[in-house]
């Protein structure tokens, strides 16, 4: 038996209705405040009638004066505040007036005059239109704090969303720009069967680069099938020389990671440990759960720091003729995306194993998504796109 989830709604949501509640929730208190104290002084339950008419008066008032704050709330503070104080004033006046003269034809036996019955009532009709009206400017100069405080976390968020869009819009590009290279090469040799597989891999990764958004986040499992399709492209290129290991801690499946965020670090290996090499290089990825946290390392076993591009490597530059080219894709990048999504709870690191080679280190927490998000309608699995 499924159970309905009351989502509570916040009391200002509708601002309409919340002055409505207030207004009306306001000037009851007033009027059951005032008339216990009529009935506390000896006073009939008869007097209670000029307090209903006094409190139906203020309520009619209170919502002329409304109209003019809505629009004072608008103007320069001193045109406010002045006008607003004065509005009060002759709010509060027009309210003592029709209040000593409802209590003047209400008790004719009574001694005291119509001017003192206006000043009597004139301290606490002044009271109560004073109190509502600095109640309605603190509601409204709350709400107006916290619609820009709202717009704020908008804008931060809308400014992190294309952030991470620009970072990842980077990795397509950079790549698309080696693969077409090599498939150029395959057609100038003449090898049209390996072009055309190439192409039809390179299509499959890049309708998967489609679907998710730059600001997405992936499974484990979803980002190591896009890296078998990325190496089986690159392995048209390398064949035997590119060897690949992955050790996927089952637990770690349903993690979640920013989307093609292994891709470059796999890239970046092969740039620099798998092509100068004759005998190419082994790149291994490897996830694992330590507690909260998912690790990730992708290591390979070229020349390592030791190399003289080390620093190339490090910086995602390449040089021509003593000029440094920008590839537009180093650990920078990873870095930048990390300092984004995660800000300062996340670790990278590059690393120098003991038996040679590079690593790269991330740690990141272990968020997993939702069994209910897992199979989206509209989303179709990768090796539906790669034809698999």
């Amino acid at each position: 038996m499924s159970v309905t989830r009351i989502q509570p709604q916040p009391f200002f949501a509708d601002k309409n209705r919340a002055f409505w509640n207030l207004q009306s929730l306001g000037w009851a208190g007033a009027f059951l405040l005032r008339g216990s104290s009529t009935i506390a002084n000896g006073q009939s339950f008869s007097s209670l009638i000029p307090v209903l008419i006094s409190t139906v008066t203020g309520y009619s008032v209170t919502l002329l004066i409304a109209v003019a704050f809505r629009y004072l709330l608008k103007q320069r503070p001193i045109v406010t505040w002045g006008v607003s104080i004065l509005t009060v004033v002759l709010a509060a006046g027009l309210v003592a007036f029709i209040d000593a003269w409802v209590w003047s034809l209400w008790r004719t036996d009574s001694d005291a005059s119509f001017t003192q019955l206006f000043l009597g009532v004139l301290y606490i009709d002044a009271t109560l239109l004073g109190a509502w009206s600095a109640l309605y400017y603190a509601i409204n100069f709350y709400l107006q704090v916290e619609e820009q405080n709202d717009q704020l976390i908008r804008l931060e968020s809308q400014a992190t969303s294309a952030q991470l869009a620009m970072l990842r819009y980077q990795l397509n590009p950079h790549f698309l720009f080696n693969t077409l290279n090599s498939i150029s090469t395959l057609v100038l040799l003449k090898q049209t069967e390996p072009a055309n597989a190439m192409l039809s891999r390179l299509s499959s990764f890049l309708r998967y680069t489609l679907v998710n958004k730059p600001s997405a986040r992936v499974t484990v499992a979803q980002e190591v099938e896009t890296l078998k399709l990325y190496l089986d492209i690159e392995r048209m290129r390398f064949e035997e020389r590119l060897r690949t290991t992955f050790t996927i801690d089952p637990a770690t499946e349903k993690c979640l990671l920013p989307s093609l965020l292994l891709q470059p670090l796999v890239e970046n290996a092969i740039k620099y440990a798998v092509s100068p090499q004759e005998t190419g290089a082994e790149i291994t990825i490897a996830t694992q759960l330590i507690g909260p946290t998912l690790r990730i390392t992708v290591s390979d076993t070229g020349p390592g720091l030791q190399s003289a591009t080390t620093d190339n490597r490090l910086s995602g530059m390449t040089y021509d003729g003593g000029e440094p080219v920008s590839t537009g894709v180093g650990l920078s990048n990873i870095r930048d995306r990390l300092d984004q999504a995660y800000g300062e709870d996340h670790r990278f690191e590059t690393l120098e194993p003991v038996e040679g080679g590079f690593a790269v280190l991330i740690e990141m927490p272990a968020e997993r998504r939702d069994e209910a998000e897992e199979d989206l309608p509209g989303r179709p699995p990768l090796a539906a796109l790669a034809g698999r």
